[in-house]
């Protein structure tokens, strides 16, 4: 009987010292743990291009663990030579101000109708040269400044191998720093560990 009570007393003082040191331990944990986000970009059009290279940089500024798995259009943004335009017909509600001219010719708003952009040959390339135009102007980087700094800052670029072979592409069309090809399987275990997940 005696060996009971000191069990229950051991086992009552252990409880007791638990709920004391853990949540202090637990905290000391999550202090001292990398943060990681994991992206999984799917779309290859310059103003889509902007977004995961931009978190990414910027996450991996702040120290965090940043790996971005590029599937179906998003894979272009891993090749030598990016062609990235910007399509207004896939955005209806974009804005388009001239990047040139005097300051209240540049604030005039100019919305454009979807059939008028579907029904103009090259309305893409203008498009495309005007935005490119705007970022430089207010001194943002381009897409492949953006994508040189999260090279340098080692965040993790992965291929859907799925998507290379659909779209017939061959695995030298892509930069060397791409770290794997691999298929859903690979990718969805890193973005369940994540603290941050993004789908772009």
């Amino acid at each position: 009987m005696n060996a009971e009570v000191a069990n229950a007393d051991m086992d009552q003082w252990l409880n007791s010292k638990l709920d004391e040191l853990l949540p202090g331990k637990l905290q000391q944990i999550e202090d001292s743990k990398t943060p990681s986000m994991a992206i999984i970009a799917t779309k290859g059009t310059l103003d889509w291009a902007y977004p995961p290279f931009i978190l990414a940089s910027t996450a991996s500024a702040l120290g965090w663990d940043t790996s971005i798995f590029f599937t179906f259009y998003g894979l272009l943004l891993l090749k030598k030579e990016l062609g990235s335009e910007v399509s207004p017909l896939g955005n209806p509600a974009m804005p388009m101000k001239m990047p040139f001219g005097p300051q209240w010719f540049q604030n005039i708003d100019w919305p454009m109708p979807n059939a008028l952009m579907a029904g103009i040959p090259g309305f893409e390339k203008v498009a495309t040269g005007l935005m490119k135009k705007t970022f430089k102007n207010k001194g943002v980087a381009s897409i492949e400044e953006l994508r040189e700094l999260c090279l340098e800052a080692d965040v993790s670029m992965v291929a859907c191998q799925m998507t290379v072979d659909v779209f017939g592409f061959d695995q030298s069309e892509f930069i060397p720093e791409v770290t794997d090809f691999v298929g859903a399987t690979y990718f969805l275990p890193v973005a369940q560990k994540a603290d941050v997940c993004l789908f772009i």
